[in-house]
């Protein structure tokens, strides 16, 4: 299956429910409000619900409010659609495709490698930079023109994915994408404004307590870091702390691979576990070695036990990885 099928299946539905991954980033907000302004386009209706709230600093793609958070009025919502984006594992969702309780088709659109192809119609491309990317496919393949929400929306998905167009999943039609995405009269720098360079003072505070405390591993080869439950109670946080501490790891020098682990608020003795690769590495086969899973150079697992013991645990297989 692939993208064929996908744009058939958007011609013969009428009413979507839209959702992504709990604990959204730019690419899966992006893809969502891409994919809602396309259906509404093609005169479709949709709703967007996701178990998550959008986090600080991507406000600015939601200004008409489309995306719902899931509660109890939503089990009341009738859709014939259930389209599920940049999301490998249909129960990463959190509860919300327990909405789909009468099993209606789904439609699963997503870039990560180890995507399990949960859906009745899969278009599932590793080679994409994003799902937004794959989301802009559709809009060309449907002939539907983007207006300026709908690049904003595209281009922000596909700017933070590739790390600013930084990271090896960046290909020539990326920027294909991102140039014709522009055309519509979008600021890049107002863009990366909006996404980078908004931290709180707050954060900046907590980040430099955090930072002293990196460790390594592995010869240096591996830079690590760890979140406790009783910082994340004590301290409330606006930005995803786990995104800055590993894109800090990842620019420093001879650091092959960076982790973190982050105690979870919500379940006793539950670590989730986030890696990132300078591309040696296929950190996708150790997440998914711990029941996770993601791309080549960035994924996670959430795994159950002691931070200590997951910590011996990761970085045993990590090292057993390294060329």
């Amino acid at each position: 299956m692939g993208l064929n099928e996908a744009c058939a299946a958007i011609k013969k539905y009428n009413t979507f429910l839209i959702t992504v991954h709990t604990s959204p980033e730019g690419d899966a907000l992006g893809a969502e409000l891409g994919f809602y302004n396309l259906i509404r386009r093609l005169g479709k209706n949709g709703i967007i619900i996701n178990e998550d709230k959008v986090p600080y600093g991507f406000d600015f793609l939601c200004k008409n409010k489309p995306i719902h958070l899931l509660n109890g009025e939503s089990k009341n919502i009738k859709f014939d659609c259930f389209v599920v984006l940049d999301c490998a594992d249909l129960k990463r969702t959190g509860d919300v495709y327990k909405l789909n309780k009468n099993n209606k088709p789904v439609l699963n659109i997503d870039h990560h490698i180890s995507n399990q192809s949960f859906g009745d119609v899969n278009w599932v491309d590793p080679e994409a930079s994003s799902c937004s990317e794959m989301i802009f496919k559709l809009y060309k393949k449907l002939r539907q023109p983007i207006d300026k929400e709908a690049a904003l929306a595209l281009y922000t998905g596909i700017m933070t994915d590739t790390g600013s167009f930084r990271y090896s999943n960046t290909s020539s039609f990326t920027f294909k994408a991102a140039a014709e995405l522009l055309k519509s009269g979008l600021s890049v720098s107002q863009v990366y404004r909006n996404t980078y360079e908004n931290i709180p003072v707050g954060d900046i505070k907590l980040l430099l307590r955090l930072l002293p405390k990196i460790k390594f591993y592995c010869q240096s080869k591996v830079a690590g870091f760890q979140i406790d439950k009783q910082l994340i109670k004590a301290k409330k946080t606006s930005i995803d702390l786990a995104d800055q501490l590993l894109s800090f790891g990842r620019a420093i020098k001879g650091v092959e691979v960076v982790v973190l682990f982050k105690e979870n608020l919500g379940e006793k003795n539950q670590v989730r576990v986030n890696l990132r690769s300078q591309g040696n590495v296929d950190v996708n086969k150790i997440a998914s070695f711990f029941g996770g899973g993601g791309h080549k150079t960035a994924s996670g697992a959430t795994l159950t036990g002691s931070i200590k013991k997951i910590e011996e645990k990761v970085i045993a297989k990590i090292q057993s990885s390294l060329v």
